[in-house]
């Protein structure tokens, strides 16, 4: 799978995960995105909630196969990407895939 770093979004990692959130300025399913994710973020220690602007990040839109916002990737700590979707996405769905890319991290260790 891709990886992505913190240069790549312009933006800090989380300690343990990041979502990275792509988004366009009219997307209305991506306020609702933003909202799911910050809450998730907020709600798990060591999460971080990174949005990009879909239109003036082409270059990592198109290294990521972006073809519609809202896009989201789930991170492990080093960058790896362990998800990703598109759609709005189910605060609940977005918890369970964290918790298996965090347990995932605590076995490699």
């Amino acid at each position: 799978m891709e990886t992505v770093s913190a240069a790549d979004l312009g933006a800090e990692l989380g300690e343990r995960a990041t979502l990275v959130h792509f988004s366009t300025a009219f997307c209305q399913p991506c306020r609702a995105t933003r909202r799911v994710l910050t809450e998730v973020a907020d709600l798990v220690p060591g999460v971080r909630h990174v949005e990009v602007d879909a239109e003036s990040r082409l270059d990592l839109v198109r290294r990521l196969g972006v073809e519609s916002t809202p896009t989201v990737f789930v991170l492990d700590a080093a960058g790896k990407v362990t998800k990703r979707a598109a759609g709005l996405p189910r605060k609940v769905d977005v918890i369970a895939v964290l918790g298996r890319t965090l347990s995932q991290g605590t076995d490699a260790t």
